[in-house]
């Protein structure tokens, strides 16, 4: 699936918020076709990295590179128009509109009527529940489904790349595999993604390489399989010891 060139180039972003250094010299790749996950505690700079990347945060210092093309000081609206899109932590649906309208806001920047039907045909083939509920007012939906709405706007700007910021933040264990499982086919559909998430279990199950942060820095990174395996790794996010697991 993946193809020669990294879709996203960030190099030695620096963000500062007043006093506080949020990020501290973070670069990272994300090639085509791949599932890139960040992993790391609270307040480590994930969220953070996701902003600076989607035009919503500008950084200190440091350049992203999407497609080749420089886009620090580009609008977010703009990055959506080129495919780089972000579903943000905490779902952020609009809970006076029905799933439908929630939806249809996600194709607000295209004007490609046949595919907008098409993507959105799509977005239910893989949400059925969605499409049960699609004249539903977005407000009155579980987490979980709240959680597949906010996919489902994100996938209907049609993206390149894709943002996630803590899917599965929330979500009771069933769901949790529900979402990930529909991650898993996104990808395997052709879209890219980059993943922040606070399950480290099932980030680097599903991830293909990962970047461990850790108070604004980048101090591990390389195939999610051997980040797994790193014993630094399974003492902070795994909760096993020296000898535990695989």
């Amino acid at each position: 699936m993946s193809s020669p060139g990294p879709i996203l180039e960030v190099r030695d972003l620096q963000v500062a918020y007043g006093a506080v250094q949020a990020l501290r010299g973070v670069s990272l790749d994300v090639g085509r076709g791949e599932i890139v996950t960040l992993i790391g505690a609270n307040g480590a700079g994930k969220s953070t990295v996701l902003k600076v990347v989607s035009g919503l945060q500008k950084p200190t210092s440091g350049s992203v590179r999407f497609q080749g093309e420089g886009i620090v000081g580009v609008l977010p609206h703009e990055l959506v128009r080129r495919g780089l899109v972000q579903c943000p932590e905490g779902r952020g649906v609009f809970p006076n509109l029905t799933v439908e309208e929630n939806l249809d806001l996600g194709a607000y920047c295209r004007h490609d009527r046949v595919r907008i039907a098409s993507d959105l045909s799509h977005v239910f083939s893989l949400f059925p529940r969605l499409e049960d509920r699609r004249r539903q007012m977005a407000g009155t939906l579980s987490g979980g489904e709240q959680q597949m709405l906010a996919i489902g706007r994100a996938l209907m700007a049609s993206p390149q790349l894709l943002l996630l910021d803590e899917p599965s933040l929330g979500l009771a264990p069933q769901m949790v595999e529900v979402i990930f499982d529909t991650i898993l086919r996104i990808n395997r559909e052709g879209t890219t993604l980059l993943l922040v998430e606070q399950n480290a279990h099932m980030a680097l199950e599903t991830a293909s390489r990962a970047y461990v942060l850790e108070t604004g820095s980048v101090i591990l990174h390389g195939p999610a399989a051997e980040v797994r395996r790193d014993p630094k790794v399974k003492a902070a996010y795994l909760g096993e010891r020296a000898g535990d697991g695989k």
